[in-house]
């Protein structure tokens, strides 16, 4: 059976990333929309849970923009396929300081036939990868109080940098030698919990301190890792069932 291929939408624009799902026949190319983000920083956060093999982003995006992004992106995923929709006056600007591997560049309002064309040629790319690495996802022997040790010393190390907005699960992984994909299966079994969840769950730990003692959401926000405010609104509603400001006003009531 083919592969269905994984596509994330980055945008700041609610109807923009709506359009894209509902305006392009994914499921006829082989692929299917599994996630997306509002900005560069929700991304980076949720993107080792997703795993996308494509990611549209746009270039224009607060706290990390499409640029920022794609820079950290492909170096953790070089065969990330990333797309990047820009307006027509930031067309040159996004051709010119970007010198990474960006598949393709659009410009907004996207085309859908012109995004059809563009998927079809990510999937002749995805395909060729594929057979390349049929092989390559085998995994070294580790020995096993070595795992163990690891296990800790990266729970360890996530507790004393939990406040790095750019860690994440390939961050970890590359730090402690391990490959994403081993690591993420390891760490859920030792923990319980995969990276994502463990990391949140501390955060947010950490920022119910914060707004106990008054600090303001923006400043929590950025104390913790999480400088987008809107992202990190959601992630403590979540959380606590409560709103930052609902929180913050009980506390002080």
């Amino acid at each position: 059976m083919d592969r269905i291929y994984r596509v994330m939408v980055i945008d700041d624009e609610s109807n923009a990333r709506n359009l894209m799902k509902v305006a392009i026949d994914f499921e006829s190319l082989g692929m299917e929309v599994i996630g997306e983000a509002a900005s560069g920083i929700e991304a980076i956060n949720v993107i080792d849970e997703l795993r996308p093999d494509i990611a549209f982003v746009d270039i224009s995006m607060p706290f990390m923009d499409g640029i920022e992004f794609a820079q950290m992106a492909t170096n953790r995923y070089p065969d990330l396929i990333i797309i990047i929709m820009t307006a027509i006056d930031q067309f040159e600007y996004a051709r010119k300081c970007v010198s990474l591997p960006i598949f393709d560049y659009m410009l907004k309002p996207v085309v859908r036939k012109e995004v059809t064309k563009v998927l079809e040629r990510a999937r002749e790319r995805l395909d060729s990868l594929e057979n390349n690495k049929i092989n390559e996802d085998q995994i070294d022997d580790i020995d096993k109080t070595d795992e163990i040790n690891a296990t800790d010393m990266i729970t360890k190390y996530v507790r004393e940098n939990y406040m790095n907005s750019t860690l994440n699960l390939t961050f970890i992984s590359q730090n402690f030698g391990f490959s994403s994909s081993y690591l993420s299966r390891k760490f859920k079994q030792d923990t319980g919990k995969n990276f994502i969840e463990y990391l949140t769950d501390l955060r947010m730990k950490k920022a119910i301190r914060y707004a106990e003692v008054g600090y303001k959401m923006y400043q929590t926000a950025a104390a913790v890792g999480i400088p987008d405010p809107n992202y990190f609104g959601r992630c403590f509603k979540k959380y606590t069932g409560k709103t930052y400001s609902e929180f913050t006003s009980e506390k002080c009531s």
